[in-house]
């Protein structure tokens, strides 16, 4: 894709494409830590926008891939890493408190053992389940990313009518969730639709009103009394449904 007028060969071009997309997903990172660390922005934003950005940055790096089978393998290994870096601090044996800072609610590290371990893990199996010959990742990723993620932020600042049945969510929330989830979805669906990268599909109208559907299920599972599980359950909500749809 992006870097194939510059490389003959597939695999040299996909280490770069690596190096690239971990340069890139670490620079994002460490941005967010040392302006939460600083105290330039709050804890819960710095944590949102990490759950909001990296994911984005990631999709958008596939492109730098060649069409070879194992390109998706090489970028997996991007999540992969930083999963396991998020695991090593949260045990413990990793000590980094900028992370811990960016990453937590409340300055436990182990809280990322949670909402950021299965962030990452749903990361590496969608790419290598999905990759982006399929629109079913994509749809699922994005969904977590944009919609959960801008969910909590708006929710917080303006969510003081509460869902029945769950006090610690808003209708406001919600609204943020479906509307930013299809924003999100769509937009990211359709551009690499419009790359020529998922094959024949059903054109933007279907499209749009597919990840609609899905971001409406995504967005009343993620209204459930379900504590710290919202990747997770958004996630296969909109892989099962988008499978059937898409």
């Amino acid at each position: 894709m992006w870097l194939a007028p510059y490389f003959e060969n597939a695999w040299l071009q996909d280490a770069v494409a690596t190096l690239l997309t971990f340069a890139t997903a670490l620079a994002w990172l460490r941005i967010l830590d040392t302006l939460a660390a600083r105290k330039v922005i709050g804890q819960n934003l710095s944590r949102k926008l990490i759950h909001i950005g990296t994911g984005p940055i990631f999709v958008l790096c596939w492109n730098l891939f060649s069409p070879q089978p194992a390109a998706r393998f090489l970028a997996a290994l991007v999540p992969l890493a930083i999963t396991a870096q998020f695991a090593l601090v949260g045990a413990g044996v990793i000590k980094d408190q900028a992370a811990v800072q960016a990453m937590s609610r409340t300055g436990d590290r182990r809280e990322i053992l949670r909402g950021p371990l299965y962030y990452g893990i749903v990361f590496v199996v969608c790419t290598l389940v999905f990759w982006r010959t399929s629109p079913v990742g994509i749809l699922a990723l994005m969904l977590m990313c944009g919609g959960d993620g801008l969910a909590d932020l708006v929710g917080r600042r303006w969510g003081s009518a509460k869902l029945p049945g769950n006090p610690a969510k808003s209708w406001v929330g919600s609204g943020a969730m479906l509307v930013a989830g299809f924003a999100f979805a769509f937009a990211f669906v359709a551009y690499f639709s419009r790359l020529g990268l998922l094959g024949p599909g059903p054109g933007l109208s279907g499209v749009a009103w597919r990840t609609a559907v899905v971001a409406l299920a995504a967005t009343l599972v993620e209204a459930l009394p379900i504590r710290d599980l919202d990747n997770l359950t958004i996630t296969v909500t909109a892989v099962v449904l988008g499978t059937i749809l898409f």
